[in-house]
């Protein structure tokens, strides 16, 4: 994809109210995620990845500077794993809405254990804990939808 596409592409997400876009065309994919830095300011991140397994990552200057506020006084740092969502999908903590779910707050979990699922494109995925330990949160409510890198489990 030649940088006049990616500039316009970036000039009509800068100008919208869509937050992330993702287009593949056969020479790579481009994603383009808008975020709101503090002082409500718009910046634009592109990722380019081309077709064959390289990937690149191509930064792109924002529509408007960043400002970074300083931030309050931050409370103590959450050393907890995080087991975030592999995929998109739709999230379910049991294998059936009659069945116990695979895993509760205060359960321990080895690494490999199925924690829940995650259905995509009518096919259900195993998720499996990456960490021993205790459940200490479960961030996702069962039979919503999750996004790519969704935070799922909170394990100590």
């Amino acid at each position: 994809m030649d940088l006049r596409k990616i500039k316009t592409l970036i000039d009509l997400v800068s100008e919208s109210n869509v937050a992330e876009l993702e287009i593949t065309e056969a020479e790579g994919t481009v994603r383009i995620v808008k975020s709101l830095p503090a002082g409500n300011q718009a910046a634009a991140q592109v990722h380019y990845m081309s077709a064959p397994a390289t990937q690149t990552a191509v930064p792109v200057a924002a529509a408007a500077p960043e400002v970074v506020a300083a931030a309050p006084a931050a409370p103590a740092e959450n050393t907890n794993h995080i087991l975030k969502a592999p995929m998109v999908g739709t999230f379910y903590a049991s294998s059936s809405p009659d069945a116990k779910p695979f895993a509760s707050v205060g359960d321990a979990v080895k690494q490999g254990q199925t924690v829940c699922i995650i259905e995509a494109m009518k096919i259900m995925n195993e998720i499996e804990a990456d960490k021993s330990g205790t459940i200490v949160k479960i961030l996702a409510d069962s039979a919503q939808g999750v996004e790519y890198g969704q935070p799922l489990f909170e394990i100590a």
